[in-house]
């Protein structure tokens, strides 16, 4: 005879409490940024918004205002985000945090999830065409197998 554990429902208890989102301005990461806002709000996890800043190096040696740029860059995603959440206050509410990581997109998205705790990691797909021979950095996230990633077309 083999004894039977009833499995109970913990409720509120199951779920990710941090979803992280990695955004650049582009279609498809405005695009995972939705699709982990719904999440979040379904699983009443915060979502963690976060855009990678990239390191000046040619470009600031050559005088190129690379940093000014890439601050334009996150300042108008907090914009758009900050604009989402109003136009969908008292409908559905998501706690977000906005938050910009300096580096490559890959290591930057890395850091961002180990010191958030993410427990779910979501980005666009890459709409880049060299990146099917190296390597998107979705690809390299779901290799990394160290959070469930989600790739949003």
């Amino acid at each position: 005879m083999t004894e039977q554990h009833s499995h109970e429902f913990e409720r509120g208890t199951d779920g990710p409490k941090v979803i992280m989102v990695g955004v650049d301005g582009s279609d498809s990461s405005l695009r995972a940024a939705a699709y982990a806002g719904g999440l979040a709000r379904r699983q009443h996890a915060l979502l963690a918004v976060v855009y990678v800043q990239p390191v000046p190096a040619a470009g600031a040696a050559l005088g190129a205002p690379v940093a000014g740029t890439t601050d334009e860059i996150a300042e108008d995603l907090v914009a758009q985000i900050r604009d989402a959440a109003e136009r969908l206050k008292g409908i559905f509410e998501v706690r977000w945090e906005f938050h910009t990581f300096p580096g490559d997109p890959y290591n930057g998205l890395v850091q961002a999830a180990d010191e958030l705790k993410a427990d779910a990691v979501v980005v666009g797909a890459s709409e880049q065409a060299g990146h099917r021979i190296v390597g998107s950095v979705a690809v390299r996230l779901v290799k990394a197998g160290r959070w469930p990633v989600t790739v949003v077309p």
